[in-house]
């Protein structure tokens, strides 16, 4: 809804307008009444403030170490992972597949049971997946690969949905881009930077017993993965109405600040999950939320397999050398996700910045079709990855600016980057060995769809335009009509009083 509007006000008059007629008991079950509390601006900013300190570091560090170990296998590629399994061909191209399989049906399934059962899922996943990638370490063959990459991705698949769906609980629409644009921004290209230190660190130590090369990357980080997820179980926060972290001001300051955030307040219940809800996720700003962060993700994907080859053509480096040279782009990213978003934040826009960071991913991928330079490709991957970095959490925030009630948010969170991992399949099979060195079929494609992404955000932007005058003008009050308070409280999104985020 628009924040210019008292919320409160506005969700009055129609709760009392959709009343009339009806019996006032009934009404009154209906409504839970629960006491208002006024939001104090100063107190608000101190909340926020904790709510920054505590949140935001700890669902960094998860989320690295999530990234971290499902790219893990790039790196050990490189130290001798194909030769040491058997693998031929296009093994190597399959196993990235299963993973994300797996990754994609587990996600939606594992946001619901995280509404459910509360935050100690999220700790049992993270602790579930450093214990798949501590087994990945004594693997003999490519089945044994293939078995822990299924693993994995079920054990992976809703950690950054559910990080996001429990800043969404905490969290203003408004507030959210950038808390989004830090976790999930800055995790993505530090842990990429963060593996490559991390492996060419581990190649140089000695062997750990019988674990050998490619085998210490997979044992040192799921040991690191077990004991995050093992103290997550004590410090992952629940939702605002039971987390110890907040004292009761302000839990009831938490509940009120996202109440008046909404079109109909529901003093922090969760509605029951029903298939209607769950199938009402799949609007058309979810999916076209959901198409550019494909498109954004089979770039910032795909650069981690051309990525090496081009650092390669650049000199004649050692395994540790070209590891450490994947470092630079991704820190550009990290510094561009965090700025880009912030900008999001300040103007109260999400197409703007979106476009412009597609517009360098549109660069990048020219320079890449266009020459076969080394050091100019090398420059391309910096503008590709710098462009990729920030879409992903903009294309995020901007889907859950605009999703409720509660259940359509949590589906929403899990489909954008559930889904949206196709963008990894696609670009595991666009960036195919016989394609290499320069992989020209891969990159057109990136060309083609980065430049379609750009026209697809101006689409959506005139869309949400037009509906928001619509609401405006009161074409959508008709559907207010004949509906009780828990009909209301389900429209979410299409409540007459909800303003799409531009």
């Amino acid at each position: 809804m628009s924040l210019d509007t008292d919320p409160e006000k506005a969700v009055d008059q129609q709760l009392e307008a959709t009343s009339l007629g009806r019996d006032a008991s009934n009404a009154s079950k209906e409504s839970h009444n629960v006491t208002k509390v006024a939001i104090d601006p100063e107190a608000e900013k101190r909340l926020v403030r904790k709510l920054d300190w505590i949140l935001l570091p700890l669902f960094t560090l998860i989320y690295c170490t999530n990234f971290v170990d499902r790219t893990t296998i790039g790196n050990a590629k490189i130290a001798g992972l194909e030769k040491d399994l058997g693998m031929v061909g296009l093994d190597y191209n399959v196993a990235l597949t299963i993973f994300y399989v797996f990754y994609i049906v587990s996600d939606i399934p594992s946001n619901l049971a995280l509404k459910h059962f509360g935050s100690m899922w999220l700790a049992a996943m993270v602790t579930c997946f450093g214990i798949v990638s501590i087994a990945t370490a004594f693997i003999k063959s490519y089945s044994g690969l293939i078995a822990t990459r299924v693993f994995l991705g079920m054990a992976e698949g809703g950690t950054l949905s559910g990080l996001t769906y429990i800043l969404s609980r905490y969290y203003r629409r408004k507030e959210l881009v950038m808390r989004i644009g830090i976790f999930f921004g800055v995790s993505a290209p530090l842990a990429g930077a963060f593996g490559g230190l991390l492996a060419s660190g581990l190649l140089h130590v000695g062997d750990i017993g019988t674990v050998k090369s490619w085998r210490k990357i997979f044992l040192i980080e799921g040991i690191m993965t077990i004991g995050i997820g093992l103290v997550g179980f004590f410090i992952i926060p629940t939702d605002p109405q039971h987390t110890r972290m907040l004292s009761a001001d302000e839990r009831a300051l938490a509940l009120a600040r996202i109440d008046a955030d909404q079109a109909v307040r529901t003093h922090g219940r969760k509605e029951r999950t029903t298939l209607k809800l769950v199938w009402r996720s799949f609007n058309i700003n979810t999916s076209l939320c959901l198409l550019c962060y494909i498109i954004a993700n089979i770039s910032f994907q795909g650069l981690s397999l051309f990525m090496p080859t081009v650092i390669a053509s650049l000199g004649h480096f050692t395994v540790v050398e070209s590891q450490l040279r994947t470092v630079p782009p991704y820190m550009v990213g990290v510094v561009w996700a965090v700025l880009t978003c912030y900008v999001s934040l300040r103007i109260k826009q999400r197409a703007g910045p979106i476009l412009v960071s597609g517009v360098f991913m549109v660069l990048g991928y020219a320079i890449a079709v266009g020459t076969k330079n080394p050091h100019a490709r090398y420059a391309a991957c910096f503008l590709s990855i710098m462009g990729a970095s920030p879409i992903g959490p903009l294309e995020l925030a901007w889907g859950l600016d605009n999703a409720a009630p509660d259940t359509i948010r949590a589906v929403t969170s899990a489909i954008i980057p559930g889904f949206g991992a196709l963008g990894s399949v696609i670009a595991v099979w666009t960036y195919l060995p016989s394609d290499a060195p320069n992989y020209h079929k891969g990159n057109s494609l990136n060309l083609g769809t980065t430049s379609a992404a750009c026209l697809l955000i101006v689409a959506v932007a005139m869309y949400i335009r037009w509906e928001n005058a619509k609401r405006d003008r009161g074409e959508r009050d008709y559907r207010l009509e004949g509906k009780t308070v828990k009909e209301l409280e389900e429209l979410g999104y299409r409540h007459p009083q909800f303003r799409y985020q531009l």
